[in-house]
């Protein structure tokens, strides 16, 4: 049995606990090798192997097989394409690409597992089967391809995907989707070692006996059409470049707003408690008090994880070379866990604005009313607006970005995609109140001289 490790700048007994998740893991799961890697700060804080075999040398640079984290990047990539204005999430899947089983599904529902199309592609087990037997989208489904309702509720689906990177071919004049992941993305970003074959060194996938320490040789499709649900081969140094991107975004490829889009959950939880869901191409789970996004992947012989905690800046990432064993999604959160429960993220420190102060703005700042709920409003960086309840929970809290217009749009809350206005007097041009969405704010509780939809007493504020 060997093991190996390497590390930044986090505490020995930190990375002791790194190594040791990693080990329990690839001993219980029975794995012939098993990587790790956190991502703290946007950088590789630590990696680790663990292996049992020498011919299997499981290590950083090593390509694994990533199966359905692939759809992270094809969700990227259809993101660009809404980003360039090629097309709308709202738009039906019809209107940009023929052949398909149900012109009318979405691209948001095919993104967020809600179309009700069915989990897996017709015909033999599509991933140990090559891609040959499938050569159009319409070969992906049978007679009736929507198992639910479009838009109603999660069901998780394969074909959707494959749909998605025809999509992807379509908009992009015909080149394959591939061969654009690697032009848009995965040049940009530095990841060599991401590839749609496997490239040297690279392990084996295996097939563990359940009932017996033994191997079986599983095989490494090429999956055609249906590459975009689980095609991808990578190593844990590139995925830790694809975390860092996931949680701060890059301006060659795809900004921070729209993965925070990604991220936001798309469809309904299921369950009085739900402790996973879906974005855009991006799974959720609650574990241990944090909120978790990433994805997970399996593919004949390999599995593979993901999951970033934004709040602390940490991302977990684990792959193994086995069908099934390991839970892999509780090592790779576990790896991110340890450095955000024993080195906690320091926050940045706080800096004043920069450049000229816009007194106007400033002048807006402090309490306001929403009727008698007193509400905050702070100044934060690039002229945005923040708007809290002044003391105890809840109340209706969101940031705002400014707008060239004068007006500022919501970017979370209750008031997310409204508008804020400010409303100036006809005769002397003072601040009158904010119009945030119809919802008058005031600087004083239903002040008798007040705009307030519906007039106030004209009596006011009266004792009993």
């Amino acid at each position: 049995m060997r093991g190996a490790e390497q590390f930044g700048a986090l505490l020995p007994e930190t990375r002791r606990a790194l190594f040791r998740r990693l080990a329990v893991g690839q001993a219980e799961g029975r794995a012939p090798s098993m990587t790790g890697a956190v991502v703290r700060g946007g950088q590789v804080a630590w990696t680790g192997a663990r292996d049992s075999s020498a011919s299997d040398g499981g290590g950083v640079d090593v390509q694994y097989r990533i199966g359905s984290i692939t759809k992270t990047f094809v969700a990227v990539l259809v993101m660009r394409l809404r980003d360039e204005g090629l097309l709308t999430l709202e738009d039906r899947l019809g209107e940009h690409l023929s052949g398909g089983p149900d012109p009318d599904v979405t691209i948001a529902q095919l993104l967020s597992h809600s179309s009700g199309l069915a989990a897996e592609a017709r015909g033999p087990w599509w991933e140990r089967t090559p891609g040959s037997l499938r050569q159009a989208p319409g070969d992906l489904f049978g007679e009736n391809p929507r198992r639910l309702p479009a838009g109603r509720r999660f069901h998780y689906s394969n074909p959707a995907y494959a749909l998605l990177g025809s999509l992807v071919e379509q908009k992009r004049g015909g080149q394959s989707w591939g061969e654009v992941l690697r032009r848009e993305v995965l040049e940009p970003l530095g990841m060599s070692r991401t590839t749609l074959l496997p490239q040297a060194p690279h392990a084996d996938g295996w097939a563990v006996h359940p009932w017996a320490d033994v191997l079986l040789p599983e095989p490494a499709e090429d999956t055609g059409p249906m590459g975009p649900a689980g095609q991808l081969w990578s190593t844990a140094e590139d995925l830790g470049r694809w975390a860092a991107f996931l949680t701060h975004g890059d301006s060659r490829v795809l900004g921070a707003a729209t993965l925070a889009e990604m991220r936001t959950p798309a469809v309904p939880p299921e369950g009085m408690e739900w402790d996973a869901g879906f974005g855009l191409g991006i799974q959720l789970a609650r574990r241990n008090g944090r909120l978790l996004f990433g994805h997970s992947g399996s593919m004949p012989g390999f599995l593979a994880s993901l999951w970033i905690d934004a709040a602390e800046d940490v991302a977990g990432i684990a792959l193994t070379n086995c069908t099934s064993g390991p839970a892999i999604s509780a090592i790779a959160a576990d790896l991110a866990g340890i450095v955000a429960d024993r080195e906690p993220r320091i926050p940045e420190p706080w800096r004043p604005l920069a450049g000229p102060l816009d007194d106007d703005l400033l002048d807006l700042t402090g309490p306001w009313y929403w009727g008698a709920h007193p509400y905050v409003l702070r100044l934060r960086a690039d002229r945005g607006l923040e708007i809290s309840l002044m003391w105890g929970p809840g109340g209706r809290a969101s940031r705002f970005r400014a707008e060239p217009d004068g007006t500022w749009t919501g970017l979370d809350g209750y008031f997310a995609g409204e508008t804020l206005r400010v409303v100036r007097d006809a005769g002397d041009g003072s601040v009158s109140h904010l119009d945030l969405g119809t919802f008058v704010f005031t600087r004083g509780p239903y002040a008798p001289a007040g705009p307030v939809p519906g007039g106030v007493d004209a009596e006011g504020w009266r004792g009993r």
